[in-house]
C-alpha cells in the first residue's frame, strides 16, 4: 500500500513511527515549514521531518496547501493509495481529499464525536474527564466530522497531566493506525456516521491560564494545572508577581487544619513552610501546591521555592 503522511507535532511522529515499522511503503511525509526557535530564532524542524529525515522519506513542507496548484499536481503525482494525516495543523481541500483510492484517514485524539477541533487531549484534562481515547476516521471537508472507523478508550488518570496524557495516546494512536490500514487493505474497515452529538475542543488561549480563585473550585484549579502542563502552565500572581503552578492537589481532610476556614477568602495562604509545603484556600476544597514558577525563574518543586523565596501566611494569591 503506497502511503502519503502528512503530520508535524511528535504526537504525529509516533504514528509515522509506527508505519514505518510496519513495513508500510510511505512514499513521502508532508510536514509544517521549520520555524524559528529559542532565543537565537534558530529555524527548528518538526518532529516528523527530524524522523522522516532519519529514515531517508521524500519531505514536502509547503506553506499552504489550499489552491495551492504546483503542490497538488505533486501529490497527483505520487499516486497514493491512502493518505494518511496526524495533526497536521491544516485543512485539506478537496482536491487532496479526493487524490487516493482508499481515502484520507485522520488519527484523532479524542473519542468522537466529543472534542472535534484542535485540542482534544487537552480538553479531556482541563475538563476533569475519567476517559478519552483515540479515533480513526475517513476525512471529509469538515472539522473532523468524517466517518469513523476504529476506536480505543483510556481511562485518565486522577492526577495525569496534558503531557503526559498526549504522550500516552500518541502511541496508541499509532498502533490504531495501523490497525486501521490493515482493515482497509482486507476490506473489512467499519464506517460509522457520527451524527449531530458532538461537543467541541477549540485552540487554547494565553487568557485562560489565569487562576479566577473565586470563580473556580478547587478541582477545577487542579484541572487547570494539569491541562496547561506543559503547554503554558497556570498563573496567579502574589504582590504584584506572577507565579506559575505546573503542579498541585487537593489536600485531604486531616492534612492542615485551619480554625474559621470558611470565613476566609479565597486565594489566601493558609500555610507556608519550606518542610510542609504550600496551602491556599480555595472554593471548595484546599490547594496542595507541588510544583511552582516564581516570576523569570526555573520551575521547582515547592520544597526548593521556599527555601529561597518568603510566602507568608495570609498572603493573598490574587
Amino acid at each position: 500500500m503506497r502511503v502519503l503522511f502528512m503530520g508535524t507535532p511528535d504526537f504525529a511522529e509516533e504514528s509515522l513511527k509506527s508505519l514505518v515499522e510496519a513495513n508500510y511503503d510511505v512514499i513521502g511525509v508532508v510536514t509544517n515549514p521549520d520555524k524559528p526557535k529559542g532565543r537565537g530564532m534558530k529555524m527548528v524542524a518538526s518532529p516528523v521531518k527530524e524522523y522522516a529525515q532519519e529514515k531517508g522519506l521524500k519531505i514536502y513542507q509547503p506553506e499552504k496547501v489550499r489552491k495551492n496548484v504546483e503542490f497538488i499536481e505533486e501529490i497527483k503525482n505520487l499516486n497514493p493509495e491512502v493518505i494518511c494525516v496526524v495533526a497536521y495543523g491544516k485543512i485539506l481541500p478537496k482536491e487532496i481529499l479526493e487524490i487516493p483510492k482508499l481515502g484520507c484517514i485522520n488519527v484523532h485524539g479524542s473519542l468522537l464525536p466529543e472534542y472535534r477541533g484542535a485540542a482534544p487531549i487537552q480538553w479531556a484534562v482541563l475538563n476533569g474527564d475519567k476517559t478519552t481515547g483515540i479515533t480513526t476516521m475517513y476525512m471529509d471537508e469538515g472539522m473532523d466530522t468524517g466517518d469513523m472507523i476504529l476506536k480505543q478508550e483510556v481511562e485518565i488518570g486522577e492526577d495525569e497531566t496534558t503531557g503526559e496524557l498526549w504522550d500516552r495516546l500518541s502511541k496508541i494512536g499509532g498502533e490504531l493506525l495501523v490497525k486501521t490500514l490493515r482493515e482497509i487493505e482486507k476490506g473489512t474497515a467499519p464506517r460509522e456516521k457520527q451524527g449531530d452529538d458532538f461537543t467541541t475542543a477549540p485552540m487554547l488561549s494565553k487568557e485562560m491560564a489565569k487562576i479566577d480563585w473565586n470563580k473556580r473550585t478547587a478541582q477545577e484549579i487542579k484541572n487547570l494545572v494539569r491541562g496547561l502542563n506543559p503547554i503554558m502552565g497556570a498563573y496567579t500572581f502574589l504582590n504584584g508577581k506572577k507565579i506559575k503552578f505546573w503542579k498541585v492537589d487537593l489536600a485531604k481532610e486531616d492534612e492542615i487544619m485551619v480554625e474559621n476556614l470558611d470565613f476566609l477568602g479565597n486565594g489566601v495562604v493558609l500555610l507556608s513552610d519550606s518542610k510542609d509545603g504550600l496551602y491556599i484556600k480555595a472554593k471548595g476544597g484546599i490547594i496542595k501546591v507541588l510544583e511552582i514558577q516564581g516570576e523569570n525563574a526555573k520551575r521547582m518543586s515547592i520544597q526548593d521555592y521556599l527555601r529561597g523565596n518568603s510566602i507568608q501566611e495570609f498572603d493573598v494569591f490574587e
